[in-house]
């Protein structure tokens, strides 16, 4: 007998080694990680929206009695960070619907591979 091993061996190895380090890298899913953070960023730029909805109402609304002096900073303050936030969220959605496609495309060939080499029924 030879040490050598045979084609069919050495082809199911290498599948083998495939299998592994693609259910190694899909272990943790990293997109989760981005839909987690752009819901938290997306919230909290939808409380900058409303703050900054109410100071404008505040401002410039049907029924404002106090006329205030000097340019309404806090209602730019507060629009600037709801866009920021809105667009950090909307990135983070966009990254992880990206990372998605991947991951999806990464388990179709675990799935493959699995039913190759008689893992899965």
């Amino acid at each position: 007998m030879s040490d050598t091993p045979r084609p069919q061996a050495a082809g199911a190895q290498a599948l083998r080694a495939e299998h592994d380090a693609l259910a190694a890298r899909l272990a943790t899913r990293a997109s989760v990680d981005f839909v987690r953070k752009g819901a938290l960023v997306g919230f909290a730029g939808f409380i900058c929206t409303g703050l900054s909805l109410k100071l404008a109402y505040d401002r410039w609304g049907p029924k404002h009695r106090i006329f205030f002096k000097g340019p309404p900073i806090f209602f730019y303050l507060a629009a600037a960070a709801a866009l920021v936030l809105l667009a950090l969220a909307a990135r983070a959605f966009v990254r992880a619907r990206g990372l998605m496609k991947i991951e999806d495309a990464d388990f179709a060939r675990l799935r493959s591979l699995r039913r190759d080499l008689g893992l899965d029924p």
